[in-house]
């Protein structure tokens, strides 16, 4: 009697399973949607690393290993200029990774046997990224040598320079400074703020905020200031452990970058505000935000993993993580030194999602009071 009274039991929870669909997508949804972005989008791989082939004279000899270059999948020759002074200007406007200079009697040594110089300049804000990718180049000129070698007697072979711009010490601070930056921000902006909100309509307390002689617009933005003035607070005490304590210098404008960091707040505050408007518990709101803002900003920001490496529908995913764009702006203004013409792009994208975010949440915050 007692078993067939416990299996009653079980089947009643299989029955409050299967009605709550909620529960059957964590349950059965979740596993699924996981082990597809962490199989595709996580990789430590180097992949389609953009390069400038770089030589006053471009011969056959060179045309033949940008070829072989271009052949392998690590590495894509976007240019094959004969301006070597242009590798760094590229490298600035983000068009390349890495550049190539070579020699200008680079075959003659080569065959010669004296031994042919090639220049290896690399982006090394991300150092991890930065060094696999030039391990992989110089093994392609290991290859290269060796091939010679083979046809011709007495070849030094190819003599590979290396020269890392942004981060000589390649120091990994450089790189996750950034990202802890856009991660904390978007944290305490956005899900605090959708909290603070859901707290008050939990509570019961929300409709008697919006009796008052305040405006409603202005008493959720009142619930934002706090976390406003607190995300500043937390941005300058990152700024002065980054300086101070990792060593990571503002290479960069350093209103720039403030300017650049307060419209991200915006953003995230934009971001709390439509998720509150979507739940009635601080749970729910825990859950969405966590879920909706914790992996994306891991995964598709470029924090951690490069989003290169990625299938091309989940880069263009990546375009709607607001975190994206900023840590690419930080990296930018904060590690490379570069100005408003460079980070032009990322302005204007967190500018639109900031305006377009903000009149989607204030309507239907209002919808929800109506």
């Amino acid at each position: 009697m007692e078993m067939k009274a416990f299996w009653a039991f079980v089947r009643k929870e299989f029955y409050h399973i299967f009605r709550d669909p909620r529960t059957m997508l964590i349950l059965l949804g979740m596993p699924v949607i996981e082990i597809i972005l962490f199989g595709f989008a996580i990789s430590n791989e180097v992949k389609n690393v953009r390069i400038a082939v770089m030589t006053p004279h471009p011969t056959e000899l060179i045309r033949k290993i940008s070829d072989r270059i271009d052949a392998n999948q690590n590495f894509k020759v976007r240019y094959l200029f004969t301006q070597p002074h242009l590798s760094e200007s590229l490298l600035r406007r983000n068009e390349i990774d890495m550049a190539l200079v070579f020699d200008d009697e680079f075959e003659a040594n080569l065959m010669n046997g004296r031994g042919a110089s090639v220049q290896i300049i690399a982006n090394a804000t991300d150092a991890n990224t930065s060094e696999i990718a030039v391990s992989y180049i110089r093994q392609i000129f290991n290859e290269i040598s060796s091939d010679i070698d083979n046809n011709i007697n007495n070849v030094i072979g190819v003599m590979p320079t290396l020269k890392l711009l942004y981060n000589p010490g390649m120091k990994s601070a450089y790189n996750f400074v950034p990202g802890v930056m856009g991660m904390i921000l978007m944290l305490i902006c956005a899900m605090m703020t959708s909290l603070s909100i859901v707290r008050e309509k939990e509570h019961g307390t929300m409709e008697m905020l919006l009796v008052s002689p305040v405006r409603p617009i202005l008493v959720i933005t009142a619930k934002g200031v706090p976390y406003f003035i607190l995300s500043c607070l937390n941005l300058v005490s990152i700024l002065l452990l980054s300086v101070f304590a990792l060593e990571v210098p503002i290479h960069g404008n350093l209103y720039l970058l403030i300017l650049v960091s307060l419209l991200f707040i915006l953003v995230s505050l934009a971001l709390g505000l439509l998720i509150s408007t979507f739940v009635k518990t601080q749970v729910a709101g825990m859950m969405i935000s966590g879920a909706v803002l914790m992996m994306p900003i891991i995964v598709f920001s470029g924090m951690i993993f490069p989003i290169e490496n990625m299938p091309p529908e989940l880069q263009y995913f990546s375009h709607l993580i607001p975190a994206k764009w900023y840590i690419s702006a930080v990296r930018r203004i904060m590690i490379e030194g570069l100005g408003i013409a460079y980070v032009g792009k990322e302005i204007l994208i967190l500018s639109i999602m900031a305006v377009i975010l903000l009149y989607v949440s204030i309507r239907k915050f209002k919808n929800r009071l109506e």
